[in-house]
């Protein structure tokens, strides 16, 4: 069985064109989600597919920055598939299977380019956030805690995990609040 999965970074972005690949892959069930793909840490749907999956089957994904952006990561993934007697295909990239031994060398080399090209990113994020500080022009995230309205709660009484619930925040949030 052909199981595929795709993965978006963000609510922005469409997991379409990945799912009609897959399809036309021919998968027969498809695991997607939108999370960021730079840890398999929540990744429900990630983890739901590799349980899924059984001896004789492949897991199937569009490209190799879908399933993981680290050589760990995938090369983690691709040993779990392999002790469980699953294969791995990709699409994208020449049709990568790693149940020949240049499909194998050729998932190490595109996984090491894919972890590359997300260190680069970061370098050129934080280097425009750099110039930005620099430039006086940089403000950070805005806050998502109203520091204000904590201290006039806990100030009215309201204890912190009672704040929290009201602010739909955290209980550490309120301590940090208060602390500073």
């Amino acid at each position: 069985m052909l199981v595929g999965y795709g993965r978006v970074s963000s609510a922005g972005q469409s997991l379409e064109v990945q799912l009609e690949s897959l399809g036309a892959a021919g998968c027969s069930k498809v695991f997607s989600e939108k999370r960021s793909g730079t840890s398999v840490t929540g990744r429900d749907e990630l983890a739901e597919a590799l349980d899924f999956v059984r001896e004789g089957d492949t897991l199937v994904v569009t490209r190799l920055d879908r399933l993981a952006r680290s050589a760990a990561d995938l090369h983690a993934i691709v040993a779990r598939l392999s002790t469980k007697g699953v294969g791995f295909r990709c699409l994208q990239q020449g049709g990568l299977d790693t149940d020949t031994s240049t499909g194998k060398l050729l998932l190490t080399v595109l996984a090491s380019i894919a972890e590359f090209e997300t260190d680069i990113r970061k370098e050129r994020q934080r280097e425009g956030i750099d110039r930005a500080k620099v430039a006086g022009v940089y403000k950070g995230r805005k806050p998502s805690v109203d520091v204000g309205q904590v201290r006039a709660l806990h100030a009215a009484g309201i204890g912190p995990s009672d704040i929290a619930r009201q602010l739909g925040i955290g209980r550490a949030s309120v301590y940090r609040a208060m602390s500073d």
